[in-house]
């Protein structure tokens, strides 16, 4: 069964999920060319003191971005 989507920037700190699309198609090509791609799993690895920004593990690598960009990214947490 899968989970309802969530935006990434709703993520709990450690908690895993699956990128399913996007809702601003600006913002997608820049998150594509991060390696932010449909299907790809993320992390929320780390969120700063004031709550933005946040970090989350995806491609193998740490990215941070601020929690607006982050809304743009609809998810499919795994339990």
């Amino acid at each position: 069964m899968k989970s309802a989507l969530r935006q990434l920037s709703d993520l709990q700190l450690g908690q895993k999920a699956i990128i399913d699309s996007f809702t601003d198609s600006i913002m997608a090509l820049k998150l594509l060319e991060m390696g932010c791609t449909p299907g790809e799993m993320v992390r929320l690895d780390n969120i700063a003191p004031l709550g933005d920004p946040i970090a989350i593990s995806v491609s193998g690598y740490l990215l941070s971005l601020r929690k607006e960009e982050a809304s743009t990214i609809l998810v499919s947490p795994l339990i």
